[in-house]
């Protein structure tokens, strides 16, 4: 059992930055590939950034690509998100989730993940 919990959310204004959090619990952490899902009011939740359990390998979203920076620290079991240059379409709640069935790859379905932090809210004012 993994519980993770996420932290840095916040309201910032428009081409500001925010450094998101996600602290997990559970010995086997860095067996996981992990991911940052962001929702928006009326949308389906997506895969904003995903990183491999070696860190390794990552994934970008294509609208977050040179903007967004995930990585991991598995000594320190947290999953960091920095988001620079962010806009106001990038309003959403962020949520950390985990995937206990991968190690070197990374899924964009979110029903593959099988952990999920509460999530953190994220405003950007324009």
């Amino acid at each position: 059992q993994v519980q993770l919990v996420e932290s840095g959310g916040g309201l910032v204004q428009n081409g500001g930055s925010l450094r998101l959090s996600c602290a997990a619990s559970g010995r086997t952490f860095s067996n996981y590939a992990m991911g940052w899902f962001r929702q928006a009011p009326g949308k389906e939740r997506e895969l904003v950034a995903g990183i491999s359990a070696s860190g390794a390998i990552t994934y970008y979203a294509d609208y977050v690509k040179g903007r967004f920076t995930i990585s991991r620290d598995n000594a320190k079991n947290t999953v960091d998100l920095q988001m620079n240059s962010l806009k106001p379409e990038d309003k959403a709640v962020y949520y950390c989730a985990a995937d206990r069935r991968r190690t070197f790859a990374i899924s964009t379905n979110q029903r593959e993940y099988d952990y999920w932090g509460q999530g953190t809210q994220v405003t950007v004012s324009s």
